[in-house]
């Protein structure tokens, strides 16, 4: 049976392109399988799983939940907010607590960059990243490569705008990584205090008018303004960002040729889109929700087979 080349999944940009391959193809089986009847296959009966979230979180964390419980894991959930951590305890102390009750695989979700990477490197355990500060959310990414996939097939050369607040997203990082290794055109659009310097460096095309943007893509996976990570003003006012760079139905409709419009969540309604832009043809947001379960289930799934 093919193997990802990994013991942990810390970000897309240690995956192969066959390590993605292989995660959307095995992700492929898991959706037809969460759409029968009977939901759950006996795949990790042995194996518990911690949930490890030290940063509020809905959807990422109800969905690996689920997607643990129908390949009928164990599953532990632990919340920062109510623990230890909140006494002074460490990340390590808390974490080998954890493992001390046997626990096979941590599912963690932190606001410093690296923190999974730093873990991984010191516990037995497989190390999932659900995100780490503005760093790395690679079941984001790969998600959003699986439902690109539904909708038109083979990534090679299709063209893929990410646009908004690129410099606070880890979200678009990941996708960056795990486009370009399918072979995709990226690029970031969003104004010009919300794209890092860097990005020059990942070649990806950077640009700042969002009218172009939809013009020049296929899909268009547009990201959350995250007011909670900005400790400085970026722009005037919300108002004054969406007038600039909020995505409208007639936006879409006027193109000349129909596109995907994507986000991760949660969506600020009137701000990055308008309510019939999110619920239009052209939304597939919430396939995104529903693909999410079936790809975690594949992730934790080819993991498990590296213990």
């Amino acid at each position: 049976m093919p193997q990802l080349s990994t013991r942990h999944l810390l970000g897309t940009k240690d995956l192969t392109e066959t390590d993605i391959q292989l995660i959307l193809e095995t992700a492929t089986q898991f959706k037809d399988v969460i759409n029968r009847p009977i939901k759950k296959v006996p795949s990790l009966r042995d194996v518990t799983i911690a949930n490890v979230f030290f940063e509020n979180s809905t959807r990422t964390r109800l969905s690996f939940e689920l997607a643990e419980k129908r390949l009928s894991a164990d599953v532990i959930n632990f919340s920062a907010s109510g623990s230890s951590v909140k006494k002074g305890e460490t990340l390590l102390d808390t974490v080998n607590n954890i493992l001390a009750m046997k626990v096979d695989m941590i599912v963690m979700r932190h606001s410093s960059p690296g923190a999974p990477h730093y873990l991984s490197s010191r516990i037995p355990a497989n190390v999932v990243n659900a995100g780490d500060g503005t760093h790395e959310h690679p079941t984001q990414a790969l998600l959003d490569s699986f439902s690109m996939r539904e909708k038109l097939g083979d990534l090679a050369g299709k063209r893929v705008a990410i646009i908004g607040d690129i410099t606070h997203s880890r979200v678009a990082l990941s996708n960056i990584f795990c486009l370009q290794k399918q072979g995709a055109e990226v690029m970031v659009c969003g104004p010009t205090t919300l794209i890092p310097k860097y990005m020059n460096s990942l070649g990806v095309r950077i640009g700042h008018d969002v009218r172009e943007a939809l013009a020049w893509c296929d899909v268009a996976n547009v990201l959350r303004i995250q007011l909670e990570r900005q400790q400085i003003k970026y722009f005037p006012s919300l108002r004054e960002y969406s007038l600039y760079y909020g995505i409208s139905r007639q936006m879409l409709d006027e193109l000349d040729r129909p596109i995907v419009l994507m986000h991760p969540g949660p969506i600020n309604r009137g701000v990055e889109l308008t309510s019939d832009a999110a619920d239009s043809p052209h939304s597939i947001i919430l396939d995104q929700v529903q693909n999410g379960v079936a790809v975690r289930m594949a992730v934790l799934y080819l993991l498990a087979q590296e213990r």
